[in-house]
């Protein structure tokens, strides 16, 4: 009897344990933002002769659609970056202003370039958007209309000029 008891109980628990464990048909993928790193980090040749900048790239997520759109896209998302990174002068990239501006540009060229990849306009504006008004300034473009709406932002998790 003690064998009986001893055998359904390592049976039931089992059950318990694979049912907590997640992974099921049933269950969805984890929701929310995420971070995405684009790999080999970039080295690439300023201006300048003999100075180059190394950068590691990290990209914002949310979303398993934008996800996969940059997955599927990424040879001409690094593509563009080099291109980007490449145009820089040495002078150019020493204050954080001038990084940050770097970061904003990153952050469009990776919007265009989803989007111009996925077969849509980047510079279209949807047909529900209100008329720009000319007294604001600084007013970022709002993508979430777009194929790379899910992509939210870029940080530059290792930077070095030399």
């Amino acid at each position: 009897m003690r064998l009986f008891v001893l055998l359904f109980s390592l049976f039931f628990m089992s059950n318990v344990a694979f049912a907590n464990e997640g992974g099921g048909e049933g269950e969805k993928a984890a929701v929310g933002p995420s971070y995405l790193e684009i790999t080999p980090k970039f080295v690439v040749n300023l201006l300048e002769p003999k100075k180059y900048l190394a950068i590691n790239v990290q990209l914002l997520i949310d979303g398993a659609p934008t996800e996969a759109a940059i997955k599927k896209h990424m040879p001409a998302i690094k593509h563009e970056l080099i291109m980007l990174f490449s145009d820089r002068s040495l002078d150019s990239l020493q204050t954080m202003e001038q990084r940050e501006a770097l970061r904003q540009a990153t952050i469009e060229t990776i919007h265009n370039t989803i989007d111009k990849a996925e077969g849509v306009d980047p510079d279209a504006e949807p047909a529900h958007a209100p008329a720009p008004s000319a007294h604001k300034k600084d007013t970022k473009k709002d993508y979430s209309h777009l194929p790379s709406g899910g992509f939210k932002d870029a940080f530059f998790t290792e930077f070095l000029v030399q």
